[in-house]
């Protein structure tokens, strides 16, 4: 199938003008980030609900995306994404904003009964019958010319993604659950989700739970650094240094520039670029005052006996996920459960549509007014008249 192909400034314009009468229309990215801290764009693809009106958009053929960017950024128009964070993330990089307002169908999904995270191939087969071409799927979408095949492939992106969509927003409006949803796409569209600030990169180092005090002042100090220059260079962060050399700086907090090339997987250039102030980043680190370390998040720990009876708790969320055909992770995940338990106001449990569909059932469970029973082997949660009339 030939796909329409935009790589002038000209051709962009007058598509656009074209697609302004659209309400709503499906997107989708292709990106490479594997040698940068940002997503390079790659290729656009986009379709609305006519058929045949997949396109793809070549970014390297155009100096300005602007008629473009003014529809994504277009209150009055949807965007219609599958996992739509990472697509989000290369226009938030472009103008300090995601585009507004989104319709994430990955998320939709987990409302219909497809479980948590579901793929865009699985989610087409489930909802269309249609198995997808995944040839490409490890393409390098930066090499031109691209193929008569990619782009075909690159299309089917939005070409399924459009009767997905339709699908999954006619089910949604039939079981009243397409309000629910607000609160989730909302965030997909607030800065925040994709803001990286340095002094808070050390939470995502990997092993940070086993370090602890001074050690957490020394990761941040490092982490820090790691992540400002990442983004000024546009260098992947494992390039400016590795998880596992950060967490032994932190662990063993070397004072020389002999005890730095020690570490293991620390590679001799770097030592000789960045040692001194990598040992500057370690002495501040262990300057700071107890008072001003980094605090990991708290460790909930219930007793066995709360435990007992979290686990009473979990069964009723299994017996309400399978009522209304809702994965257990998505409707409630232990963590939260524990944290409903454990008196947290600010439990996700507590608040929206969570908290209408097993929130409110979990706090009459614990307060005695809810019981569950088996009866025909089969688990119920039925009234406690006992405890109503008692």
């Amino acid at each position: 199938m030939s796909v329409p192909y935009i790589d002038n400034h000209a051709d962009l314009a007058a598509y656009c003008a074209q697609l302004r009468k659209h309400s709503w229309f499906a997107l989708d990215t292709e990106f490479m980030r594997e040698k940068s801290y940002y997503p390079q764009l790659c290729l656009i693809q986009i379709a609305t609900a006519d058929e045949d009106s997949a396109v793809c958009i070549d970014p390297f053929g155009i100096d300005d995306l602007g008629p473009l960017l003014d529809l994504l950024y277009d209150p009055s128009i949807l965007k219609v994404l599958h996992a739509a964070r990472q697509d989000l993330e290369i226009f938030h990089v472009m103008r300090g904003t995601p585009p507004t307002p989104v319709f994430d169908t990955q998320l939709a999904a987990t409302l219909l009964g497809h479980g948590d995270q579901i793929g865009y191939g699985a989610l087409v087969k489930e909802t269309l019958g249609v198995e997808l071409e995944k040839a490409h799927s490890r393409a390098d979408w930066s090499l031109r010319p691209l193929t008569p095949e990619q782009l075909d492939y690159a299309a089917d992106d939005v070409r399924y993604l459009v009767k997905v969509y339709l699908s999954q927003r006619a089910a949604l409006e039939q079981n009243g659950r397409l309000p629910w949803l607000a609160d989730d796409f909302a965030a997909l569209s607030d800065p925040r989700t994709y803001d990286s600030p340095p002094l808070e990169a050390w939470r995502r180092i990997k092993g940070v739970n086993f370090l602890k005090g001074v050690q957490l002042a020394v990761l941040q100090q490092i982490a820090a650094w790691r992540e400002q220059t990442a983004q000024d260079s546009d260098r992947p962060r494992r390039w400016v240094l590795k998880d596992e050399v950060m967490f032994d700086m932190a662990k063993l907090m070397p004072d020389s520039v002999d005890k730095l090339a020690r570490i293991r997987g620390l590679e001799k250039g770097t030592v000789e670029r960045h040692g001194r102030l990598l040992l500057d980043l370690i002495r501040q680190g262990r300057q700071q005052p107890a008072t001003a370390w980094p605090q990991l998040e708290p460790v909930l720990r219930l007793a066995p006996e709360q435990e007992a009876v979290a686990d009473a708790m979990m069964a009723l969320v299994r017996l309400r996920a399978i009522e209304h055909q809702v994965s257990v992770p998505t409707l409630a995940p232990r963590r939260e459960v524990e944290r409903l338990l454990s008196g947290d106001e600010t439990a996700a449990l507590r608040h929206g549509w969570r908290a209408q569909l097993i929130g409110h059932d979990l706090e009459r469970l614990l307060r005695g007014e809810l019981q569950l029973r088996v009866r025909q082997d089969r688990l119920e949660a039925v009234e406690n008249t006992g405890a109503a009339t008692g």
